[in-house]
């Protein structure tokens, strides 16, 4: 199927990917992102936390930030995640690249009702770290009224990924440089509690690390 010009890829379509299955996958193994919007005329590019629930991108921030204020205006926004795994080092300088996956999701935000709000904080929360949210103490009336909570539907979106090994020119190959990929892991480290309680009462979320 043909992707609408909005979301196609243009530099190596081939890399393009733009179904659902696929989109929802490279969201799911992050939770950082950068949301792109107009703000008096200047284009600025924030950087935050989301979740995914369903075919929706849920933000939070406090209700005073220009972020939350300007998204619930329902002006034109980009969301980017970018995840690289490896270094890609050709013969040639020309042709070192990264091997990725990203996705860019265009649309428009609103704010979401009081009622929802504690479903959507729930799922950004599942998004970082499952299990947290039900060892928390919840948001209160006050820090609920507090936080705005903008959802994005992923209606317009596309995915982009590159794999595999360098591509030199047929000239390059045999040259005696090295090239090969340089795999990259995200890792998290031991916990490290706060407290004297926390050193005795680890919790079931972080025990996997």
């Amino acid at each position: 199927m043909k992707a609408p010009d909005k979301i196609r890829v243009k530099r190596v379509p081939k890399r393009g990917v733009y179904d659902k299955e696929t989109i929802y996958r490279i969201l799911d193994t992050d939770y950082t992102c950068t949301v792109s919007f107009m703000h008096r005329g200047v284009p600025v590019g924030i950087p935050t936390i989301y979740g995914r629930k369903g075919n929706t991108l849920y933000l939070h921030g406090a209700g005073t930030s220009r972020m939350m204020l300007e998204l619930d205006k329902g002006i034109d926004i980009c969301v980017t995640v970018f995840n690289v795994h490896a270094l890609v080092l050709a013969k040639s300088a020309f042709h070192h690249s990264l091997n990725y996956e990203s996705v860019v999701v265009f649309g428009k935000g609103k704010a979401i009702d009081a009622d929802q709000k504690m479903d959507a904080l729930k799922a950004v929360s599942d998004q970082i770290l499952k299990g947290r949210w039900e060892e928390s103490r919840l948001p209160n009336e006050k820090e609920l009224k507090a936080t705005t909570v903008i959802a994005i539907e992923i209606d317009e979106a596309s995915a982009k990924i590159r794999t595999g090994p360098p591509s030199d020119d047929k000239a390059d190959e045999n040259l005696a440089i090295w090239s090969g990929i340089v795999p990259i892991e995200k890792q998290y480290m031991v916990p490290l509690p706060a407290d004297d309680y926390s050193s005795a009462n680890i919790a079931d979320s972080v025990k996997v690390f």
